[in-house]
């Protein structure tokens, strides 16, 4: 006989392709006295739909159907023209926004001389209202002079264009994975030590400066990135 979290899985997978984008599921403790089993063995069955990206928890509001992962191709966009390029509604929550001294990692990805001054934003995506990754942006401060005094809640890309007429025209992307920290965790509303995808990208314009350098942790059962390869 399979293990009962495999049974109670098949059963909320045939549930679950009955329902909408979105849509709740029951709570974990209904779960395990509707099945007659402990909410570890629950979790169980929940988590391997999860890693399936068939389902998303929020923590604090439940576990939700997932409309699939969002699959990112290797072309150069923004956050904001992904999602509506998907016919998602993209915002973003900003979290911090300062001008500092560059630290050596960011001086270095931003070839800036040392004690050279940067804006840092941080801002938490999202995809119709569900968090989808958190963004930290370094930008230049002698490039985009007075940038806290603009809206920095939308398209970076597009604000670099109207404000300063700087557009990143190629980029340098670079891929990992890592477990959620628990402060990421939180603001993605993932479970801690859950897989994210960290990206890191270098962004260089038409006068072929590195205008961006940006680092990226999106969430593993949200997000997905393809690419062609030629032999």
């Amino acid at each position: 006989m399979a293990p009962k979290h495999l049974l109670i899985r098949e059963q909320l997978l045939a549930e679950i392709s009955t329902m909408c984008t979105d849509d709740a599921l029951p709570q974990e403790r209904d779960l395990a006295e509707r099945f007659n089993v402990s909410r570890t063995t629950v979790r169980q069955a929940l988590r391997s739909l999860a890693d399936d990206g068939l389902i998303y928890s929020i923590r604090g509001m439940g576990t939700f159907v997932s409309g699939g992962r969002i699959s990112k191709g290797l072309k150069l966009t923004s956050f904001s023209e992904d999602m509506r390029g998907r016919n998602m509604e993209p915002s973003s929550r900003v979290l911090s926004a300062t001008e500092r001294i560059a630290s050596d990692e960011v001086a270095l990805n931003l070839e800036l001389a040392p004690g050279s001054s940067i804006f840092e934003i941080e801002r938490l995506r999202l995809a119709d209202g569900v968090p989808m990754c958190l963004e930290t942006i370094y930008l230049p401060a002698h490039i985009f002079p007075h940038l806290l005094n603009f809206d920095l809640g939308g398209s970076i890309y597009g604000l670099m264009a109207e404000q300063f007429r700087v557009r990143v025209e190629t980029a340098t992307q670079r891929v990992s994975s890592q477990l959620a920290s628990g402060i990421d965790a939180d603001l993605l509303g993932v479970p801690r030590q859950a897989p994210t995808l960290v990206v890191s990208r270098q962004g260089v314009d038409g006068k072929g400066r590195l205008v961006e350098y940006a680092v990226s942790v999106y969430r593993g059962d949200r997000y997905d990135f393809s690419f062609a390869v030629q032999r």
